[in-house]
């Protein structure tokens, strides 16, 4: 079985579906195991809530009226992917009968041609691909291709593969001949990786004619964003900057990367590197966020990284993951596996609550004492759904195959590029995983190989955070750390990661954080809360000093945080000062200062919280 991506070439091989078993004690495991307990549960729950499932029962019962976003399909399929996932993981008879009736209810819908769209098979039949600058036909046909694969590749069925070919069918028949390109890439990754699963050229050689076409200016001059907010103002091979919408932006460059690797397309791949450099040197958030604009949730100019107006979308921390895994997958490059490793555990982690059912579509890195949470485009906390629910099925597609990104294999041997306890199964032997990460920084592992005395290379990441690593007590340095040798079973290799906390500053050209610094431990970035100051002192006007030491804690382990950061801060109260005027001079007071894990904030209560702190 075969997780989300399988290049057919490339420098690194990922591991089957069903190759890693994370451990449900430790954090990485516990996240799966909240994923198939609560949000895939919770999912279902609400796309029937919602009116999502109702939508693709109406289009054979012409009853009712339809509700939600027009792409409202596109959740459907989100969360019958992350089903399929979790059935090839482990047996689930309620994830079984959804996916089950969900595919009967997709059979009786889809046209004879091919074509399924619930939006556009019930009201609007006359608009079918007529404004594919908004339409998400192709899009919700992407998540659609993407959901059938897994469904293949997870063995979750065999039903919903030959309905989504036909739809990608009657794409190929349409595309391939009239030149139009998705308001919402998308559908490129999904058709290569259908593509990947049966062999049928035609569908790599649309997602190539997509991917080519975008940036001709095919989706017209719409007058509410630009072209820049499609990525339809210049082809992607001569573009140097990440613009415009975040997801879309990212959805494309995971499908340019997946078309040059089997396309063997090495000046593509070289565009996409162009613009990864565009993307993590300019306008990445210290969380691996992206998108700095609420407006048209949108990346901003290079060093325009506002903590307390990041609009930072979930859906856009996904698509990095998903592109860099697959410049990973491509070039063997470590820079690759730090930035899965920094959105993971920051952006994406702190998209969802403790109990796995709440959620935030965009994560800000600061929240002011008086916030108006009361819209969901900006709450003070997790809300259960979303009217663009896009994010929550896209995070437990993501957790579903969570193991499929913890490690690589090529004929050389074995590469781990995220450090989870838990047990692998690869081609050269079994490698079991020890270790608390990231909480902890040592990893020890006993390799088991399946031919005692072979001689291959086990290479553990060294990441960019870490400023002296050990393998087995000796110094090492780079990307990763290798150890070849003639394996016999019960060898074993300790890595020591030392994870001092460390007090960090912003390029001086992000002006919104000048004079700020954050606190970072490992890969983890932490915040202040206003949970953890005395009601009388405001976040917002707590000041640190950056070279005062910062000390480890033990946190509460009921609010999921082992270690915690203190360091000694000042206060000045502000409440009586005038919005402009004199400096203040009344004298400052001392407070400790705890700082917990950004991906937990606002568990406890709505209130004020900030990662980057001003320093004096």
């Amino acid at each position: 079985m075969n997780g989300p991506a399988v290049p057919t070439t490339g420098s690194l091989h990922p591991l089957g579906l069903d190759a890693v078993t994370l451990d449900p004690e430790r954090l990485l495991g516990a996240w799966q195991e909240r994923n198939a307990e609560q949000t895939l549960p919770h999912c279902t729950e609400q796309l029937e809530r919602a009116g999502n499932i109702d939508n693709l029962r109406r289009v054979s019962t012409t009853d009712g009226a339809f509700r939600g976003m027009w792409f409202a399909d596109s959740d459907v399929y989100k969360t019958l992917e992350a089903a399929a996932w979790e059935l090839g993981r482990r047996s689930d008879p309620r994830l079984r009968a959804y996916l089950d009736e969900t595919v009967t209810l997709l059979e009786n819908a889809q046209d004879d041609d091919g074509y399924l769209n619930s939006y556009f098979q019930t009201d609007h039949r006359d608009q079918q691909w007529a404004e594919l600058v908004w339409s998400h036909e192709l899009y919700c046909a992407g998540h659609l291709i993407q959901a059938a694969v897994a469904a293949e590749r997870a063995g979750a069925g065999e039903r919903l593969l030959p309905l989504a070919r036909r739809f990608a069918d009657l794409l190929v028949t349409r595309f391939s001949t009239i030149d139009g390109v998705c308001g919402h890439p998308e559908i490129e990754t999904a058709l290569v990786e259908l593509y990947r699963v049966t062999g049928h050229r035609p569908y790599l050689d649309l997602a190539a004619r997509f991917v080519d076409l975008r940036g001709r200016g095919l989706l017209g001059d719409e007058p509410r964003f630009g072209a820049r907010y499609y990525q339809d103002h210049e082809p992607v091979r001569d573009a140097d900057e990440v613009t415009g919408h975040a997801v879309r932006q990212l959805y494309l460059l995971a499908g340019v990367v997946d078309v040059a690797v089997e396309t063997e397309d090495a000046s593509l791949l070289k565009a996409a590197t162009r613009l990864w450099e565009s993307a993590f040197d300019t306008k990445t958030y210290l969380t691996g966020a992206h998108g700095s604009r609420h407006r048209d949730e949108a990346f901003g100019d290079p060093y325009e990284l506002p903590p307390d107006r990041a609009y930072a979308e979930t859906c856009a921390a996904i698509a990095s993951f998903s592109w860099n895994w697959r410049m990973l997958l491509a070039t063997g490059g470590h820079r690759y596996a730090d930035e899965l490793e920094r959105v993971l555990y920051n952006g994406i982690a702190g998209s969802t609550a403790l109990d796995g059912r709440h959620y935030f579509y965009s994560n800000p890195l600061q929240l002011r004492t008086g916030h108006d949470g009361s819209h969901e485009d900006a709450p003070s906390q997790r809300l259960s759904w979303y009217s663009c629910a896009c994010c929550p099925p896209n995070l437990a597609r993501l957790l579903a195959s969570l193991q499929c990104y913890v490690a690589t294999t090529t004929d050389a041997g074995v590469q781990l590029h995220l450090y989870a306890q838990g047990h692998l199964g690869t081609p050269h032997g079994e490698l079991g995983v020890s270790t608390d990460y990231p909480w902890d920084g040592q990893v020890t592992v006993t390799v088991t190989p399946s031919e005692p005395g072979t001689t291959w290379t086990l290479a553990l990441r060294i990441p960019g955070w870490c400023t002296s690593p050990t393998l087995d007590g000796a110094p090492v340095s780079g990307g990763y750390a290798e150890v070849t040798r003639a394996w016999q079973p019960g060898d074993t290799v300790r890595l020591e990661l030392p994870m001092p906390p460390r007090v960090v500053a912003a390029h001086p050209r992000v002006d919104a954080v000048r004079g700020c610094v954050a606190l970072v431990r490992g890969p983890l970035v932490y915040c202040l809360e206003q949970a953890d100051l005395p009601a009388d002192v405001l976040v917002d006007d707590v000041r640190v000093d950056a070279a005062a030491p910062v000390t480890v804690a033990a946190g509460a382990e009921d609010q999921g945080a082992p270690v915690v950061l203190r360091l000694d801060g000042h206060h000045r109260a502000s409440d009586t000062t005038p919005l402009y005027g004199a400096p203040p001079t009344t004298a400052e007071t001392d407070v400790v200062l705890t700082a917990v894990p950004y991906f937990l904030w606002a568990n406890r209560s709505p209130g004020a919280m900030r990662v980057w702190i001003p320093a004096r």
